[in-house]
């Protein structure tokens, strides 16, 4: 996501509504929709970091994980070609397609 913002380890996505003059994101990666808005750069960000701190709040009254949790496992869908090309470089490497889509990734976030 290219227009994000960050507070602690939360994202938050940021779009702008030309009809009502406003800029608003959520927060990603968490089980609840979380929502904030803001006339301004500066006033989205606030409310931001505002709503962060509420849902961390409301997350620890309640005993509840704050950020999704994740299972490792998730489908994807690319060009027959690429994964034809993917499946036969994990071949000559002598990894699964799955530990080369992993490195793949590793690579691309950084890890």
């Amino acid at each position: 996501m290219k227009d994000a913002i960050k507070y602690t380890e939360y994202l938050g996505s940021v779009h702008f509504s030309a009809e009502d003059d406003v800029f608003y994101g959520k927060i990603e990666g968490v089980d609840d929709l979380v929502t904030f808005e803001g006339k301004t750069v500066t006033d989205l960000r606030s409310a931001f970091i505002e709503a962060v701190d509420d849902y961390e709040q409301l997350c620890k009254e309640t005993g509840k994980s704050g950020l999704k949790s994740y299972k490792g496992s998730f489908n994807i869908r690319i060009a027959p070609e690429l994964h034809r090309e993917a499946a036969r470089k994990s071949v000559e490497l002598g990894i699964s397609l799955n530990q080369l889509v992993e490195k793949a990734i590793q690579k691309m976030i950084g890890a």
